[in-house]
């Protein structure tokens, strides 16, 4: 599939039908071309061609999207970039991705190279456009940059080819058609949203609607109001929706089905999300490397919440040892995948690229295990294992175990530094709201599901837990606040 050419096609198939909208523009499949030939032709009048790297840095909406496909269109990249991110970090992805021009809102002076606001898009007349150029499946199409919780942000070179089985796989596995819709309530400057809230809908020939910022209130009258088939969200968004009260009971009839992903949701949460809004929700598992996901809980068949589901169609998932070799079905190990979505590696970050991939296989450094179904569970982090005394703890599993009292909201838990262990696990503790747990009660709850050196040496109960840009528990962020301390 060339996406520089999906406009024309679905203008020449069906013109009147709709395909993308947000709170202040809604387009039809003729409307869209006209618009990605308008910024196709604001770019190119910037001398945008050909390799040419475009930042786009915009808030969820219809525009982000038209830049995306123009760029597409002339042959160049799109990094796409946080809107909330701070001046130097701004212009740190800028350098780095060695962006030609920024793609604003409005006019502004501290970019460092030159912009191209969207008055300025808007203004650009259709003309002549060019031909649009069609990217062979080596050539470079995104640079998605990392969140940077392991240093400096990385981009993520993501060819036309990855995006091509990507969408491909989705459609297959999600069997997408004409007569879907997505709710997008996702960033845009991440794969997900972009991949599989965006083109993969678009590409099957059914439509987009962009909610704009996640809220909770909002969300559910979105649903009832746009009949949306399906929608992708992170446990953040999963749990404050669980937190509605109990009076709201939302139409959900047009849901196919929900997709959650970016980290992983209690098994205990999915439930209470599904049995109370009545939506099919299946847990997948990937990164931006892999240009979304790898394994999904079928829509068909088995869904067994507390894994990440089956590989998609296309690709490889095995987990090793620490020599590379396959661990039998239920040993742990690393998580690592092959396959036509994975990335062709970091830019100008050779040893970091050599080090992830390895012989065709990229080396996730997660912990996981199949089950005998051939079902993915993802244990934790590599980083994230806390060793206490010599033993491997997996704060997941902790998490999991808190998870089954009914007052925790959200918890997290890290390794904090000790003078006899070296480290041990503390937690980090929200309640549901108006629930009063001391946490005393929930270390009592703990005893008869965790083994004693597997519980908390603290519990802390805290009103909010730090998250990245795309909802991740910031655990880095946590453990800095450990250090320095004894527990």
């Amino acid at each position: 599939m060339h996406f520089s050419t999906l406009p024309d096609e679905r203008a020449e198939r069906a013109p009147a039908a709709p395909a993308i909208r947000d709170d202040g523009v809604q387009l039809t499949n003729a409307g869209l071309l006209l618009r990605v030939r308008q910024a196709a032709h604001a770019l190119e009048g910037r001398g945008i061609g050909p390799g040419d790297v475009v930042a786009v840095l915009l808030p969820n909406r219809v525009e982000l999207i038209l830049v995306l496909l123009a760029a597409w269109r002339l042959g160049a990249v799109v990094t796409p970039i946080n809107p909330v991110l701070g001046a130097a970090e701004v212009a740190y992805q800028v350098a780095d991705a060695s962006a030609r021009i920024v793609v604003v809102e409005a006019d502004r002076d501290d970019i460092g190279v030159p912009i191209l606001t969207l008055d300025e898009i808007l203004a650009a007349a259709p003309g002549e456009a060019p031909p649009a150029v069609v990217a062979a499946p080596s050539d470079l199409a995104l640079l998605i940059y990392t969140s940077g919780t392991t240093g400096s942000p990385k981009g993520v070179m993501l060819t036309h080819g990855n995006i091509d089985a990507m969408t491909s796989s989705f459609i297959e596995w999600f069997e997408l058609d004409e007569s879907d819709q997505s709710l997008l309530v996702l960033p845009l400057f991440h794969a997900n949203g972009i991949i599989l809230g965006t083109l993969s809908p678009l590409r099957a020939g059914g439509q987009v609607t962009i909610a704009g910022r996640f809220t909770k209130d909002r969300f559910f009258a979105d649903v009832e109001r746009f009949r949306p088939t399906y929608f992708s969200a992170v446990p953040a968004i999963y749990a404050m929706l669980n937190t509605l009260a109990e009076d709201v009971r939302p139409d959900t009839s047009s849901l196919r089905f929900a997709v959650c992903g970016a980290a992983p949701m209690p098994a205990e949460a999915i439930r209470r999300f599904e049995e109370r809004f009545g939506v099919v929700l299946v847990e997948g598992y990937g990164l931006s490397e892999t240009t979304t996901a790898s394994t999904i809980n079928p829509l068909r068949g088995a869904r067994k919440p507390g894994t990440v589901g089956l590989p998609l169609p296309g690709q490889r998932v095995a987990v090793v040892d620490e020599a590379g070799n396959p661990v039998p079905d239920g040993d742990r190990g690393e998580v690592v995948i092959a396959g036509p979505v994975i990335m062709a590696g970091y830019l100008g970050r050779p040893d970091e690229t050599a080090r992830s991939l390895v012989d065709g296989w990229l080396h996730t450094g997660d912990i996981g295990r199949f089950d005998e179904d051939g079902y993915l569970q993802i244990v934790d982090r590599i980083k994230d294992m806390i060793i206490r005394g010599g033993e491997n703890i997996y704060p997941k599993e902790i998490e999991n175990a808190f998870y089954s009292h009914p007052d925790v909201h959200e918890v997290a838990v890290v390794g904090g530094p000790h003078e006899v262990f070296g480290e041990v696990p503390v937690a980090f503790v929200v309640l549901r709201p108006g629930a009063e747990v001391p946490a005393h009660d929930l270390s009592h709850h703990l005893v008869g599901i965790l083994a004693p050196f597997k519980r908390p040496a603290a519990i802390h109960i805290v009103e909010e837990i730090p998250k990245n840009s795309v909802g991740k528990i910031d655990k880095s962020g946590l453990r800095a606040g450990l250090r320095g301390t004894r527990v």
